[in-house]
């Protein structure tokens, strides 16, 4: 049995929030969730390192899981080195080495020190299902949000103690599941490209146990936004008349 009725806390912030994209939820497990379909995609002829993998990022996966729910083998993700250690499923020792890995450190887009500081999901798991929360049919881990800079700013208002970090995208799914934070994310230049995620957009993941609580202090706080619109637009009426 489900803890939280995910689809109508799913709505509530869709509506509180007034998201253009459906929160998405992330589950790590040892095996298939029952009923859940294995990811369709098809791996292409590895890099000359021997990356591959179903998509070009871990990323890629919260956009296609919009609107269906699928789960991903370990494997599907290690064309991405930054990923496949963000998520737990390498380690950095692992994936040092790779050309990708190597690409990033030589551009001087991230230093050795700063990918040995990253985030990490601490056990291995087997698969990772994403799909939206409203067809979850387990408790998830974490849930992801791609946000306006608009709805972000709400965010941060009501959780003003939340890190809101950079490159690499992934690692706020690790602070969300390790750390138990809400955390926000920039985006970073590798997840936006390989994504297509609209430049406008930015990310937040939140904790699966403290979607509940950032649904009602959203909603609690919905009014004084709006009092304060109010007051905004009525005192800028002041500038319009002639």
């Amino acid at each position: 049995m489900l803890s939280v009725n995910w689809e109508q806390a799913g709505t509530r912030l869709k509506q509180t929030l007034g998201l253009s994209h459906a929160p998405i939820a992330i589950t790590f497990s040892h095996e298939v969730p029952e009923g859940v379909p294995l990811h369709e995609g098809k791996m292409p002829d590895p890099s000359a390192d021997g990356r591959t993998g179903k998509v070009t990022a871990g990323c890629v996966f919260w956009i296609q899981s919009e609107d269906r729910t699928f789960t991903t083998n370990a494997d599907d993700h290690f064309n991405c080195s930054v990923g496949s250690v963000t998520h737990g499923l390498k380690t950095l020792d692992e994936v040092m080495q790779n050309e990708d890995v190597q690409g990033l450190l030589k551009s001087e887009w991230v230093t050795p020190e700063e990918a040995m500081q990253l985030p990490v999901v601490k056990t291995r798991y087997k698969f990772i299902t994403y799909g939206p929360i409203s067809q979850t049919s387990i408790d998830p881990d974490v849930i992801l949000l791609r946000l306006s800079a608009f709805q972000g700013m709400v965010l941060h208002d009501a959780f003003s103690d939340m890190p809101i970090v950079g490159k690499p995208q992934c690692h706020i799914i690790p602070l969300a599941k390790e750390q138990n934070q809400i955390a926000m994310s920039t985006g970073c230049t590798l997840s936006r490209i390989r994504t297509g995620m609209s430049p406008d957009e930015m990310t937040c993941a939140i904790p699966a146990s403290r979607f509940t609580e950032v649904v009602e202090k959203l909603e609690a706080r919905r009014e004084a936004n709006a009092r304060v619109a109010s007051y905004a637009n009525t005192d800028g009426r002041r500038f319009t008349k002639k």
